[in-house]
């Protein structure tokens, strides 16, 4: 990766900060789809505590949160999490937020959750090293039997192959980098300790986009 990329990479927390700061609720107020499907499936029940990544300004913790679930929402953009603590207050809920940089080690200590969900970061500026490497904290903070549900944009959205090629299916669109999924990639990042229960490919009508939903469950 040369310089240029790399400090690309780098700006996307701030271009990100400014996008929750100019627009409330940018990705709407109810919860998510994926978010609804995940308390769905056998063995992922409401009650559990979740470590949700990229928590955003918070519609798919607010979900969480009435299911009865114990959150800990992570992002890196002070705006996002500044407009969650808000709703949070405003409801009378409690939850633990993080501001992290997820290219760094989870801090948090082995077993710590019964789930991992992370709508539409896995997908962001982050490398397949990268990618990689998060897995295995995933997987280190869950406990045996925990499962990590995840969104990415994958490479039949139609907005795949347009802008700047940053290589390693990464692709600069105006200011935001989005890294297109594989079922390759789906595969490897499987592979780094966790057993591949489902990878469903589903439609967001933002934009609109066309997704995967995969659940792994730790080995």
């Amino acid at each position: 990766m040369d310089d240029r990329t790399a400090m690309l990479l780098n700006r996307q927390q701030q271009i990100w900060n400014n996008c929750f700061s100019d627009r409330k609720d940018l990705f709407g107020a109810e919860a998510s789809l994926p978010a609804r499907r995940t308390l769905e499936q056998p063995g992922l029940a409401p009650g559990q505590r979740v470590l949700e990544l990229g928590s955003g300004q918070g519609r798919d913790t607010l979900f969480f949160l009435q299911q009865g679930c114990a959150v800990t929402a992570v992002d890196y953009s002070s705006a996002a999490l500044a407009d969650l603590k808000a709703k949070l207050d405003q409801a009378g809920w409690q939850a633990d937020l993080l501001e992290l940089d997820l290219r760094q080690p989870l801090p948090f200590a082995d077993g710590s959750f019964d789930l991992c969900y992370s709508h539409m970061l896995f997908c962001m500026a982050l490398t397949t090293d990268e990618l990689t490497a998060l897995c295995r904290e995933i997987r280190r903070v869950l406990r045996p039997g925990g499962h990590c549900v995840y969104t990415a944009r994958n490479q039949r959205d139609p907005h795949f192959g347009k802008g700047r090629h940053l290589g390693d299916g990464l692709y600069q669109k105006g200011a935001v980098v989005i890294h297109y999924f594989s079922p390759q990639l789906v595969q490897l990042l499987a592979d780094q300790g966790f057993s591949l229960v489902e990878c469903e490919e589903f439609e967001e009508d933002i934009l609109p986009r066309i997704l995967y939903r995969v659940t792994m469950r730790r080995d």
